[in-house]
């Protein structure tokens, strides 16, 4: 033990050699490579709350098993374990492995993860719970599943300098009624015996109790006979009916519901099985509550990965009222003008147009009842609900900018002032003014057509394009689905990937967007969101407000903001349709 101060206890971690319930042996090696390792004491194997933490203990492998030196903390959870222990009302261990190797039902190899004081004992074997695996013999397989493994061995004091365990202890015995009730989970043994309490079927008097020590309230019957051994009281006994014999779950029995097990695959099933084969009721109290895979619900929701894409790739600006001054000199009066010496020098000519776009209200809205908020304990329900909230908000809003609000006229919808001059709302590229928003159309609906000719459409129109830089390519799955599958005469695929298909067209990045998939003949939006500009005045920036109605006791929360949007530079996008 090095420096190691004195443990406080010890004892077998687990033994070698000891076959298990399932017909699984556990191997003198299969914990060898964790010889003098450290590793948490804890209780009942609690992982969920650090105040189940007793202290830690130091592995030693032997040829026999893997024993432990036991070390409490100073907490007060192991001082009382320490006293338990010195008064011997604790006199179990069991360790938590994972990651087993077996071959041939030899438990080869694995990892000790803790070792726990535990109630349940008196167990002359190792039993591995939750291996569920079913393999021929000679296959090497790790198995998924953890295992809680029980030596039934009683541990040694710090004043106890015996290490060796009783020499009963090595001969093998198989396992009796009461050791298999004691591999259930604490869950199903505590539903046994809320089951147990229900019937209040005393015990058969001509059975001995053989075992002085367990005060369970399920006692051995070691009176060998023909039948076997018996349990003299437990959970499937019932009343009895117009003189009928109480039903009793024999050793026998519990083998042939094990054996059902590895055929259906499902201990339940058997159990169910033989609980309707004899008149066993309510036998569902017996197997836990079903638990839920993920902290939170998880959100039915559409694709939301081009949300960010277009919220942080706009340009944002302080102020709320966007104006925008294009001044066209494409025109025969803006040209330079050659001079004739004597002649009159005239000025160029060339029109502004000037449009605004001033800002709209979005907002997302929700209320809880107090009541709901305090019952709901599995986990924080304000924080899930403000993150849908912010979740759809910010959805709602990119979708404003690219196609617009989609639903009818009406309160609730978000106004798209489209190519007005003069007006309050989020522009959307897709319904906006040519002169800001070139479109591109494709004819697509003939027998000869081909989604390739959008490619050959993009490349012929981006002399429309006047934006910044290279644009990106906004466009729906299915459709550039139908561009990756294009083949050559060969059969082999033109583009290989997105990236090489954006390469072709002169793009920048060709980002999904599901909402689109609504607009009929919409094929995709060429632009560069430098060019969209989203303006808030300070305080009309997205803010999120709480308020209590004590008259309803009712939690009310609130996200909103007042914004405009507009694409602020002429020609600075391409609507791609299908005539």
């Amino acid at each position: 033990m090095g420096a190691e101060a004195r443990p406080d206890f010890s004892g077998y971690a687990t033994k070698a050699n000891l076959k298990c319930s399932d017909g699984r042996t556990i191997m003198p090696d299969a914990f060898k490579h964790q010889d003098k390792e450290v590793i948490p004491l804890v209780w009942q194997h609690g992982h969920n709350t650090p105040d189940n933490v007793l202290g830690h203990a130091v592995l030693e492998h032997r040829d026999d098993g893997v024993y432990m030196y036991g070390y409490f903390n100073d907490t007060a959870q192991a001082k009382n374990a320490l006293t338990l222990v010195q008064h011997k009302d604790i006199k179990s261990l069991s360790i938590y492995a994972n990651e087993l190797v077996e071959k041939s039902k030899n438990v080869l190899h694995g990892f000790i993860r803790e070792v726990s004081l535990v109630l349940s004992g008196a167990n002359p074997g190792a039993l591995i719970d939750n291996i569920t695996l079913a393999h021929a013999d000679g296959e090497m397989v790790t198995l998924e599943d953890e295992a809680i493994i029980y030596t039934g061995l009683e541990l040694n004091h710090a004043d106890d300098d015996s290490s060796d365990p009783p020499e009963d202890d090595k001969k093998e015995k198989k396992p009796t009624a009461q050791e298999l009730f004691d591999a259930l989970t604490p869950e199903q043994k505590a539903a046994a015996k809320e089951v147990v309490e229900a019937s209040k079927v005393e015990p058969k008097k001509e059975v001995a109790h053989s075992d002085e020590e367990s005060e369970s309230k399920l006692a051995h019957d070691e009176t060998e006979n023909k039948e076997g051994r018996r349990m003299s009281r437990n959970v499937f006994e019932s009343q009895n009916r117009k003189g009928e014999e109480k039903p009793v779950l024999t050793h026998d029995a519990i083998q042939g519901i094990v054996a059902n097990a590895k055929k259906m695959g499902s201990l339940k099933h058997a159990v169910e099985e033989y609980a309707l084969e004899h008149g066993i009721d309510n036998i569902d109290l017996l197997f836990p509550d079903a638990r839920t895979v993920t902290s939170t619900p998880e959100f039915d929701a559409r694709r939301m990965e081009w949300v960010s894409s277009v919220i942080n790739g706009t340009k944002h600006s302080p102020f709320s009222r966007i104006k925008s001054i294009v001044a066209d000199i494409t025109v025969d009066e803006a040209r330079a003008l050659g001079y004739v010496k004597g002649s009159l020098k005239k000025e160029e000519f060339f029109g502004l147009v000037k449009r605004t776009t001033t800002p709209t209200t979005v907002y997302k809205k929700q209320q809880l009842d107090r009541d709901d908020i305090v019952d709901i304990t599995d986990f924080d329900v304000v924080t899930w609900l403000k993150s849908e909230m912010r979740l759809m908000l910010d959805e709602e809003l990119a979708r404003a900018v690219l196609i617009g609000d989609g639903r009818s006229a009406g309160p609730d919808k978000i106004i798209d002032p489209a190519g007005a001059q003069d007006a309050a709302g989020i522009r959307s590229i897709l319904h906006d003014d040519p002169l800001y928003a070139a479109p591109v159309n494709v004819t697509l609906s003939d027998a000869n057509s081909s989604p390739a000719e959008v490619i050959d459409a993009l490349i012929t129109n981006m002399g429309l394009y006047k934006g910044s830089g290279t644009p990106t390519f906004y466009t729906t799955m299915p459709f550039i689905t139908s561009l990756l599958l294009l083949k050559d005469t060969t059969g082999r695929r033109l583009y290989n990937s997105k990236s090489e298909l954006a390469n072709a067209m002169g793009l920048n990045d060709i980002v999904y967007v599901e909402v689109m998939e609504q607009e009929a003949n919409l094929l995709g939006i060429v632009v560069n969101l430098k060019d969209y500009t989203i303006g808030a005045d300070k305080g009309g920036e997205v803010n999120f407000f709480d308020d209590f109605d004590i008259d309803y006791n009712q939690y009310k929360y609130l996200y909103e903001t007042r914004l405009s949007g507009a694409l602020t530079k002429i020609r600075s996008a391409l609507v791609v349709k299908k005539n």
